[in-house]
């Protein structure tokens, strides 16, 4: 084609021809003048807010939250970074420089976080007021060349063009049309909800984003263990562990109480899925205002008090221990959870006798037990002392003892569930060995020397741990991934098109009708949604049957006087 040829086409399509899209249109001269320092940063600033540095943003934010899902977090778990810390001692250096320990409050991925805020806020503002624009204005008059748009169709009918175009209007009204008489032809628009989704998709995910920095500052998150029996008030003294935002106080967390009263759990016996547990929930008494209410926790299913959420999240046992020193003084009775190391809840724990006993001299000391136990043992002789199912069905633990001390005092954290043996001397019984002892329900074991004794009671208890939690943005983040969505599907699914119907008097008096539809892009529904418009508008503008010439009447033969002549 010869550029006389392609300049007489774009002049032929007239303004139809333009793009669809309403992204502002970048000035892509070449020649023009040096850019000084506006130049410079209104060129950095369309760039920023182009859609492809908005998608890289986005690709880069997704990419920087890898580090923080596959290295601890210290705003997650202090000891899990410290023990990741003890066993790289080659990364952690590297790590602590890029700041992986800390990814969502780094300096590189809050650039990156801002950054993309900014983008899509400078993408979003102009294509809004054009947009606006565009509702407000009505659709371009037809191209003077319509049999150039890619959807074409003509056909010549006996109605008058003005009831032609009229016929036109109604029926593109009736499809849900935006449409106007534009001189000899009617010229309509549909679609416009495909822009309308694009930016409702990107006006959501500045919700998103807007919700998931609410969410950090204003957060608040805890853990609890809580025996059958005890209770839990939610003050910051009462957490085993805390984590809160950087714009959190404590007097906003919400005032309220409750009482684990019993935590059933029932596992399946037979089968592949032996031991899956079937029933595991807690049931509780809390209380807010004053009143107090029942209530069930289950997984997925927490208690929410106000904004605050209560989430079940871990269950052991907890046995019923009793030591006594060598007067047979009670120096020690209570529940001692034990932590699980396996999914048949086989559990180990420290029981910590910290005050109160005195050796058979009269001596102050401290005592320590590890402890191993499990809910379904396997009996004597028949392999390793490890659960063989969840629930009590046979319950044993052995324990190992110590005397000492237990640098509880020593003012170092230690771990509740661990014995600090570097102060400690194990007990031996009369031949030397290290005294260790499985005990059922109801036995003691005595320590030897007189030093007393420690009674498995047959009484266990078990414990849940809660996740108590207040996240400010979760709402606002839901309603934003809705939105986006629902944005999402809209730009996608939506075609954004127009049609234009013209009507004219042909050289011979019969009006010629035309049709042309342009998409943004090509799609095969344009063609079959032009051919139903064209349907349902020759019932008002029928075609009109094409008239055949009579055959001329063949000459008549000449006298045969003159054929003589």
């Amino acid at each position: 084609m010869s550029k006389t040829e392609t300049t007489e086409q774009q002049d032929g399509l007239g303004g139809a021809g333009d793009r669809l899209s309403t992204a502002p249109q970048e000035d892509t001269a070449i020649g023009g003048p040096r850019l000084g320092v506006i130049g410079w940063i209104r060129w950095f600033w369309r760039q920023l807010t182009s859609m492809r540095v908005a998608l890289i943003l986005l690709f880069m934010l997704s990419l920087g939250a890898v580090p923080g899902s596959l290295i601890p977090q210290n705003s997650a778990d202090e000891l899990k970074v410290q023990t990741f810390k003890n066993a790289h001692e080659t990364l952690t250096p590297l790590y602590e420089k890029l700041q992986f320990f800390d990814v969502y409050s780094s300096v590189w991925f809050s650039a990156i976080y801002i950054l993309l805020f900014v983008s899509l806020i400078g993408c979003i503002v102009p294509r809004s007021w054009q947009f606006v624009g565009q509702l407000r204005s009505r659709p371009p008059g037809a191209p003077r060349r319509l049999d150039r748009l890619p959807a074409y169709t003509t056909w010549r009918t006996g109605a008058e063009p003005e009831q032609v175009r009229e016929a036109a209007l109604t029926v593109l009204k009736g499809r849900r049309f935006r449409a106007h008489t534009a001189g000899d032809a009617v010229a309509a628009e549909k679609g416009y909800l495909r822009e309308a989704g694009n930016l409702a998709f990107h006006v959501a995910l500045i919700v998103m984003l807007v919700a998931f920095a609410w969410g950090q500052l204003f957060k608040s998150e805890g853990g609890k263990l809580i025996v059958e029996g005890d209770g839990f008030s939610n003050t910051l003294t009462q957490y085993d562990d805390f984590k809160s935002g950087s714009q959190f106080g404590t007097d906003e967390l919400q005032p309220f109480s409750f009482k684990l009263d019993s935590f059933n759990g029932t596992y399946e016996k037979n089968g592949p899925q032996r031991g899956t547990p079937r029933t595991f929930e807690a049931a509780v008494t809390y209380s807010e205002g004053g009143a107090d209410k029942k209530s069930v926790i289950r997984v997925n299913e927490p208690l929410v008090v106000g904004d605050s959420k209560v989430y079940l999240i871990a269950h052991g046992y907890a046995p019923v221990v009793t030591v006594k020193d060598p007067r047979g003084k009670t120096v020690f009775h209570g529940a001692v959870p034990l932590l699980p190391i396996d999914n048949n809840i086989t559990s180990t724990g420290a029981i910590k006798v910290m005050d109160g006993y005195r050796d058979k001299n009269g001596k102050k000391e401290q005592l320590g037990f590890q402890a191993f136990f499990v809910p379904t043992f396997a009996g004597a002789g028949k392999g390793t002392m490890f659960s063989q199912f969840p629930a009590l069905d046979f319950p044993v633990m052995a324990l190992t003892g110590f005397h000492g001390d237990l640098r509880v005092n020593s003012g170092l954290p230690q771990n509740v569930y661990q014995l600090d043996k570097s102060k400690m001397k194990q007990y031996t019984d009369a031949s030397g060995n290290k005294l260790a002892q499985r005990l059922l329900p109801g036995e003691t074991m005595t320590l030897p020397g007189g030093a007393g004794s420690i009674t498995f009671e047959k009484d266990v208890k078990e414990w849940a741990s809660f996740q108590i939690s207040q996240q400010p943005g979760n709402g606002l983040a839901l309603s934003g991934a809705i939105a986006a969505i629902a944005g999402l599907t809209g730009s996608l699914f939506i075609q954004r098109r127009r049609v234009w119907v013209r009507a004219v008097r042909g050289e011979d008096g019969v009006t010629v009708v035309k049709m042309a539809g342009l998409g943004r892009s090509e799609s095969a529904k344009l063609p079959e949604e032009l051919g139903d418009l064209a349907v349902a508008l020759t019932v008002q503008a029928p075609p009109a049957a094409e008239a055949v010439p009579a055959e001329e009447p063949a000459e008549d033969p000449a006298p045969s006087g003159e054929a003589d002549k």
